[in-house]
């Protein structure tokens, strides 16, 4: 275990994946994941329906990936199970699906184990490793996943947790180079120039409560696009959640402070 996920474990300080479950509705946390997360929902109220929508846009694009071919997804930073995992969608739309689930947090793993179990024709796995860990995910994963086939990245609210100076971008990119063309990049993040002082202080509040390697960075529009550099963006580019290939029942709102997008991978880059 590295120490990044080490320090995950602390019940002083709030988690990433445990403060999410608050968010949720869940009841896998402690006390001071609670605590953070009921401060910085306070301070920015669209947090909790951000956060809902979030997982709703996670559900759109794997079933968007689903439809395009692509059977097999890496899931990174999975968060306690909620409703609606990846690979519950992926497998509903083609049951032979294969998905490899990856976080630091040991608690996460072991309510993943449990409960994102696959169906009979497909497979789920799961990592232990840290974000940045990249080497180690892509070997990992790569006994269940074949590489050299399109997969489903999913970045969905987890790079924001990986500060500048360690270049997020870099990271993504390098998962990505492994990745065969054909691959998508499925990503959201909080951003910073929607609602932006009431993003600026949840985050505030989040990062004194949460150890130094966990702290959050909301990042701009332009920001966040540049994980998509060399990838072909799908319409209708880097939007608000809400805002992208809604469904029916889905009401667009651009004040929610996220931004997602879904990009291929062409070629080599």
């Amino acid at each position: 275990m590295n120490d990044h996920a080490l320090s995950a474990t602390h019940p002083t300080n709030a988690h990433p994946a445990r403060v999410y479950n608050v968010w949720l509705g869940g009841k896998d946390h402690y006390p001071v994941d609670q605590e953070a997360a009921e401060l910085a929902a306070r301070a920015n109220p669209t947090i909790v329906p951000s956060v809902r929508a979030n997982r709703a846009f996670l559900g759109r694009a794997v079933r968007h990936l689903a439809a395009t071919g692509v059977r097999q997804f890496l899931d990174i930073g999975t968060g306690i199970p909620a409703a609606e995992n990846t690979h519950e969608v992926a497998q509903r739309a083609a049951p032979e699906s294969r998905v490899v689930y990856v976080d630091n947090d040991p608690i996460v793993l072991s309510h993943a184990r449990a409960l994102l179990v696959s169906g009979p024709e497909g497979q789920t796995d799961y990592v232990q490793a840290d974000a940045r860990d990249v080497d180690t995910i892509l070997d990992a994963a790569s006994h269940t996943l074949d590489l050299d086939q399109p997969v489903g990245l999913m970045l969905v609210a987890i790079l924001q947790y990986i500060k500048d100076a360690e270049d997020p971008w870099d990271i993504t990119r390098r998962l990505l180079d492994r990745l065969a063309p054909g691959s998508h990049l499925v990503l959201s993040h909080p951003a910073v120039d929607v609602t932006a002082p009431e993003v600026a202080e949840s985050m505030r509040i989040y990062n004194e409560r949460a150890a130094s390697h966990a702290s959050a960075t909301p990042r701009t529009h332009d920001e966040v696009q540049r994980f998509c550099d060399g990838l072909e963006i799908l319409e209708p580019g880097v939007v608000t959640l809400t805002c992208w290939r809604p469904g029916p029942s889905d009401t667009p709102d651009d004040t929610l402070p996220m931004w997602c997008a879904v990009a291929r991978k062409a070629s080599r880059i």
